[in-house]
């Protein structure tokens, strides 16, 4: 079965070559097609159940169904619908002035947006192959907008879609989206016989230097050992505690997680979804959340216990335990987050650049905001990233891998 027995109408896009329909979760997990939607990814269309299920409750979450000419369904595209700050992270002196302003105006830049992608990750264009996923972005990129004006949205914001995605995309681009640079993710490539050659062929003598010392002091501390489950619904409370801590000491804060969001995981992802739990002395004192895909290990998120996580140098030790763990199971990439780049510019990471497409339903409106997206982006006030040797990757055209 590859229809959708229909709950609501709210409307249908038709275009040249297909349609572009809305409907709820409950309508979309009927039809064939979204079982194995994003199964190439590392989030799979079970991530975005549980983010549904478990984040943003005041988001309204919808699904764009794409079909061919022939009303078969050649994609699924999961959005949500939200009040959203277009000044987050905003700092110097736009951030001065935009404070002052709001003030007086506490709506400036706030505006009901429509986000294609993911609420807790990065966007990805759903489709069997490189052909599908490029049809399926051109006849998104054709309806779009006015979805958006029939769902009463001022804003429309492609989050965070890899650098890859640039050339299927560029059909937002020609219907006056705006692509500005979000924060990148980051990679490591560890295709290395142990941690000490990777220390070896990759850092300067000063950086082993301070990593051995690192992991002298540890060792010289109680015990830290190392586990590996794909449930932890039995140790959540304690782990969440670390959790926050990581996230209240950010200084750029995104979406909060939930207990029910790790557990969920584990339990409806755990072919996949990997965690690494240090403990001392019997207490955990780190984690880290991790997606198994191809050679890959996705470092999702991570929990410190900062009552000792400086002086054992926690953040360096977990690293080094998880690429030993990576490379004596054939993984060749470490994937990794945005933020925190100082300490993954000095091991010696790249930057992996994610897109944001922008634009605003309103012709008049989207002509200013075009001119200001620039001004605001988030990756201009973060002065670590211009030292990354691929830095110019975050701007420059990327043509799909």
């Amino acid at each position: 079965m590859n229809q959708i027995a229909r709950f609501s109408d709210p409307g249908s896009v038709a275009l040249a070559g297909g349609s572009v329909e809305v409907v709820s979760r409950r309508e979309a997990v009927q039809c064939r097609h979204w079982a194995n939607a994003f199964g190439s990814q590392a989030k799979d269309r079970r991530y975005y159940e549980i983010v549904e299920d478990t984040l943003h409750a005041e988001f309204t979450y919808r699904y764009f169904v794409i079909r061919q000419g022939t009303g078969d369904i050649c994609g699924i595209q999961p959005f949500f619908v939200a009040d959203l700050d277009l000044l987050h992270g905003t700092k110097g002196r736009i951030g001065r002035l935009t404070g002052l302003i709001r003030r007086y105006w506490p709506r400036l830049m706030r505006a009901r947006t429509l986000v294609v992608g993911c609420a807790a990750g990065e966007g990805h264009i759903d489709g069997d192959d490189e052909i599908a996923r490029c049809a399926n972005a051109r006849l998104l990129g054709a309806a779009i907008v006015k979805h958006a004006r029939d769902l009463e949205v001022g804003v429309i914001v492609l989050k965070e879609f890899p650098a890859k995605y640039r050339s299927a995309l560029e059909r937002f681009v020609q219907n006056d989206f705006t692509r500005i640079p979000s924060l990148p993710n980051v990679k490591l490539n560890i295709e290395y016989s142990s941690f000490d050659e990777y220390m070896s062929r990759t850092l300067g003598p000063a950086m082993r230097r301070n990593l051995r010392r690192k992991f002298k002091t540890a060792e010289n501390a109680a015990p830290i050992e190392m586990s590996i489950v794909d449930d932890v619904s039995s140790e959540i409370d304690e782990m969440y505690q670390l959790y926050l801590q990581v996230y209240d000491r950010s200084t750029m804060h995104f979406e909060r997680l939930t207990k029910q969001y790790f557990c969920a995981l584990g339990r409806r992802m755990g072919d996949k979804v990997r965690f690494f739990i240090w403990r001392q002395n019997g207490k955990i004192v780190g984690f880290i959340s991790c997606i198994l895909q191809g050679d890959t290990i996705h470092s999702e998120y991570l929990g410190l216990d900062y009552e000792v996580a400086l002086d054992l140098h926690l953040y360096h030790y977990t690293f080094r335990d998880l690429i030993n763990w990576g490379i004596a199971g054939g993984y060749k990439w470490i994937h990794s987050t945005s933020l925190n780049y100082d300490p993954k510019l000095h091991l010696r990471y790249q930057l992996d650049p994610i897109d944001l497409y922008v634009r605003h339903t309103s012709a008049i409106y989207n002509f200013v905001l075009r001119r200001i997206l620039p001004w605001i982006e988030p990756t201009r006030y973060d002065k670590t990233l211009k030292k990354f040797a691929n830095y110019d990757d975050i701007w420059a055209p990327k043509q799909p891998q």
